[in-house]
C-alpha cells in the first residue's frame, strides 16, 4: 500500500493539521513483474511515482533498482482513495 501514498503526498498540506479528513485506500488493480534476480539483503532503490491522480482514484508506479544500475522490478497500482465519512 505504499505505493498509494505517492498519489497522495502533493496534497500533504491540506490532508494534515486539525480537522483534516482521514482518508481510506484501497487498491483496485495492481502488478509486479521481475527483470533480473536480486538479493533483497542488498541495497535497492525503489523510485515511485504517481502520472495521474484525480476523482479519488490514484494511478502509481514504482521501479526497484540495484546499486550497479540494474532495473530488476516494475511495480503499477491503480487505487481508490477517499475520505473516511465523519461519524
Amino acid at each position: 500500500m505504499t505505493l498509494l501514498g505517492v498519489a497522495i503526498a502533493p496534497h500533504a498540506d491540506e490532508l494534515s493539521g486539525p480537522g483534516a479528513p482521514t482518508l481510506q485506500a484501497g487498491s483496485l488493480d495492481h502488478a509486479l513483474w521481475f527483470h533480473a534476480p536480486a538479493r533483497p539483503d542488498e541495497w535497492l532503490l525503489y523510485d515511485q511515482v504517481s502520472p495521474w491522480a484525480a476523482r479519488g482514484r490514484g494511478l502509481c508506479r514504482g521501479a526497484i533498482w540495484t546499486r550497479d544500475g540494474t532495473r530488476v522490478a516494475t511495480v503499477v497500482q491503480e487505487g481508490l482513495i477517499r475520505p473516511v465519512p465523519a461519524a
